[in-house]
This record gives structure tokens, C-alpha cells and sequence, in this order.
């Protein structure tokens, strides 16, 4: 089970990197797609099936679809190429140094284990379906808008005006 999650949290990883370093836009909502799905996984092995669906359902599926049809619809070449970012290796310097300190508070104070069936979990999967379905439900109806808003941009001309 442990070689299962090195694999998985060492392509959520590369996932994360491609999105981060790939100059495509296509590229990086599928980078994004490898890491969320992969997440998923890890859900999986800590048995909470529940979150792994919801992670696959609401982040993989909906999320990246939007994230692509953003893509598709918007007209890249009216606006000026963005040149490269001379921060970067600063952002570098730091990503790296964020992960060295990570690493070692995990290998230092390694957590306490919790069973995956604890009440916490069933608590969490009770108040998703009951308090917090509403919520769920405006913020698809928010992301339908979002999306028809920019489909009615990107078929007209000048910023919606017919």
C-alpha cells in the first residue's frame, strides 16, 4: 500500500510541476487533470470513497471543463504575448525551500494515524449531503453562468455588444 501512495503523490507532484511549468494553457489543465485525479487516489487508499468521487466529479470533471472551454473560447491572439517572468528562479528558490521545510516537519513529527471510518469523516459526509448540498448546487449554477458568460463574450465581438 505504501509503494501505492509514493506513486500517487509523486504524480500529484509532477502533475502540480507540469501546470507550473508548461507555457501551454491546454497542457496545463491536463497537467491538472493528472494531479487532481491522482488526489483521488489518495482518497482512495484512506478509504474515503465518498471524497474521492466528489474530487473526480466536481474537480476533474467540472472544473477542468470549464478551465477548457475558458481556454477555447477565449481569443488569445488579441492579447500581447507575456513575456517570461524574470522571478522565476526566486519563486524557484522558494517552492523549494517551502518544501525542505514540509519535508522535514513531516519526517521529524510524523502524524498520528486516524482510521478512516472515524466519526469525523462520517460527520463530514453527513453534513455535505444534508447542510451543505444547497451550496454545492449554487456554486454549479454559478459556474453554468460563468460559462455561458463567456460564450456570449467570445461569439460577439466587442465585449458582448451584438
Amino acid at each position: 500500500m505504501t509503494w501505492l501512495f509514493v506513486v500517487l503523490a509523486a504524480s500529484t507532484l509532477l502533475g502540480g510541476l507540469g501546470v507550473v511549468l508548461t507555457r501551454n494553457v491546454v497542457h496545463a489543465a491536463l497537467f491538472l487533470l493528472i494531479s487532481l485525479v491522482s488526489v483521488a487516489g489518495i482518497y482512495l487508499i484512506l478509504f474515503t470513497e465518498f471524497l474521492a468521487l466528489v474530487q473526480v466529479l466536481i474537480y476533474g470533471g467540472a472544473i477542468i471543463i470549464v478551465l477548457v472551454f475558458a481556454i477555447m473560447l477565449t481569443r488569445t491572439s488579441e492579447y500581447p504575448r507575456i513575456s517570461d517572468n524574470r522571478q522565476w528562479p526566486l519563486a524557484a528558490v522558494a517552492a523549494l525551500a517551502l518544501g525542505v521545510v514540509l519535508g522535514t516537519a513531516f519526517w521529524t513529527n510524523p502524524p498520528t494515524g486516524t482510521t478512516a471510518q472515524s466519526p469525523e469523516f462520517t460527520e463530514l459526509a453527513n453534513s455535505l449531503f444534508t447542510r451543505w448540498a444547497i451550496p454545492f448546487e449554487v456554486a454549479s449554477l454559478v459556474l453554468l453562468v460563468a460559462l455561458i458568460g463567456a460564450i456570449i463574450i467570445a461569439r460577439t465581438g466587442n465585449g458582448g455588444e451584438g
